[in-house]
């Protein structure tokens, strides 16, 4: 195929053992080479097919988060057979959470294989994860299921799923946070404002406040991470009374 040869020639000289990094990580030699291509390449590399659809990995994160999901929920049915659908549920939600996600990609450097026309310095940490979830998907479709399967059960069930370190994970603060406001009926505000830094990148601060009294600040990239961050800070300020409910 024209767009995949474009894509190979389009690959710089440091990046002519691509194929290589590639079957170190796998553990087999992969058999349809343009889904692993297409798994490292970033939309800004712009693309196409002869067909005119774009070629990146962005379509392959959903088939990876689906066969991600379906491999960690039939683990966790055979592995926990008291857990009814809400434990299993909240359980896999640990497992395959973003920040799970972002860093099985950065432990296996996966971002050194990607293609694109942004540095690398300028991406967010969730493309440690995207990669993954796209990687997870290329072995789902050049391979199968099985092999697939095998995949997760080495890169992520087998050196990180602990059902007991689980069931004490916390997946998002926040959540918890409000989930104990409303069953203590106190009330709780996350004042959000553009930080205006001398930083390269936008910043956001949060005052969080419950029962109208400021608890605790963050700062952040986002709004979401700082009000994820004052939120872990307002969990520890108030931990005694919020674990006693659980």
């Amino acid at each position: 195929m024209s767009f995949i040869r474009n894509i190979l020639n389009s690959r710089t000289p440091e990046d002519g053992n691509f194929f290589l990094q590639l079957k170190e990580i796998l553990g087999f030699k992969p058999k349809t080479k343009s889904f692993y291509i297409k798994a490292f390449t970033h939309r800004s590399m712009n693309i196409k097919d002869e067909l005119g659809n774009a070629v990146n990995y962005e379509r392959l994160e959903f088939v990876g988060d689906a066969m991600l999901s379906a491999v960690i929920a039939a683990y966790l049915f055979e592995k926990v057979p008291h857990g009814d659908e809400g434990y299993l549920t909240k359980m896999r939600s640990k497992v395959v959470s973003r920040e799970h996600l972002n860093k099985l990609g950065e432990e296996l450097n996966l971002i050194s294989l990607v293609q694109s026309r942004i540095p690398v310095s300028n991406f967010g940490n969730n493309i440690h994860g995207n990669l993954f979830e796209a990687l997870v998907g290329a072995i789902y479709l050049d391979k199968g299921y099985n092999v697939c399967e095998k995949f997760i059960y080495r890169s992520v069930i087998n050196p990180h799923v602990d059902i007991e370190t689980l069931e004490g994970k916390v997946i998002s603060y926040k959540s918890l946070l409000i989930e104990w406001c409303q069953k203590e009926k106190n009330t709780f505000e996350f004042q959000v404002y553009e930080d205006t830094g001398n930083d390269e990148l936008k910043h956001f601060s949060v005052k969080l406040s419950i029962n109208n009294k400021i608890v605790s600040k963050a700062r952040a990239t986002s709004k979401k991470k700082a009000e994820e961050k004052a939120s872990k800070r307002a969990f520890f300020a108030f931990q005694n009374q919020i674990t006693g409910l659980h």
